[in-house]
């Protein structure tokens, strides 16, 4: 499995990416992030320049795998879990399976697993998540959800082909058992939580001026988005304006300048925040 640390300090962020997406999401962040802490990018088996693994692709043993990888990988000490869409359940998962190591998430435009309970996003189809995915792909819906994979316009051409093939063919049969496994994801993380006061920085989409059709979906994640901050005493959400799905590539000035002093509030170097349980728009 391919990890990439870069940076120095502690806390150590963990970047998990989104559905079908791998590390090089991440790449016009990590640069700047490092400047603050230690930070590590990885692929989850199967994508990127991940080897496929065995064994079923739901949470608990997609987290299990991570927590291996840092094992191996010498990351050790307090981490801040830092998933986006898909990986909103992940880093529950791993919050919870192995929380004397946690302390902070950060989600980013991350998925909850009321989503897939909900009918607006689940309908029949949600019982063939393959044909869903086909599905909801037609219709547009996966720009608002969790699935696109969207390429950073930064990225050089080789990158950008390195990047194409890691995710075409051959990692194909892993994605589909990870997207086969979401129902199971969600009910294996849907009652985690809550956190008690461990810091939680929540990142959403903007969703004031959705596409035609698209107002009951968006209005939906906003309200699970805000769920997410009941899962700690210490929670902010913070609405990307004018930012879609992948706020870490359409606001990168957004991500820089709050997950700083957020990782100096943890370390106790700055005081912490006077407006925990609020919703703002920057």
């Amino acid at each position: 499995m391919h990890i990439d640390c870069t940076g120095a300090g502690s806390p150590t962020i963990v970047l998990d990416t989104g559905y079908g997406n791998n590390a090089l999401t991440w790449e016009k962040v990590q640069p700047e992030l490092s400047k603050t802490t230690r930070v590590c990018s990885y692929d989850r088996a199967g994508t990127g320049w991940s080897e496929p693994q065995p064994g079923p692709r739901d949470a608990d043993h997609i987290v299990s795998q991570l927590h291996e990888l840092l094992r191996q990988a010498n990351v050790s000490g307090p981490i801040v879990l830092m998933g986006h869409s898909i990986a909103g359940m992940y880093v529950r998962a791993y919050a919870t399976h192995y929380p004397a190591d946690v302390v902070g998430i950060v989600f980013v435009d991350g998925s909850s697993p009321e989503q897939f309970h909900n009918p607006l996003f689940t309908t029949e189809l949600g019982k063939q998540p393959w044909l869903l995915y086909r599905g909801m792909t037609i219709l547009g819906v996966p720009r608002l959800m969790w699935m696109l994979s969207l390429h950073s316009p930064e990225l050089d051409a080789h990158a950008t082909k390195v990047d194409a093939e890691a995710t075409f063919q051959s990692h194909v049969v892993p994605l589909q058992q990870e997207m086969g496994s979401f129902v199971q994801s969600a009910d294996e993380t849907i009652h985690t939580g809550p956190y008690g006061a461990l810091p939680i920085l929540i990142f959403t989409q903007d969703t004031d001026h959705p596409s035609k059709g698209m107002a009951q979906f968006a209005s939906s994640w906003s309200q699970m988005q805000e769920a997410l901050k009941r899962l700690s005493t210490r929670s902010r959400r913070i609405i990307a304006r004018g930012s879609g799905h992948y706020i870490h590539v359409e606001r990168t000035d957004l991500i820089e300048k709050e997950v700083p002093p957020f990782i100096e509030q943890i370390r106790g170097t700055v005081p912490q925040p006077t407006n925990y349980g609020t919703t703002v728009t920057e």
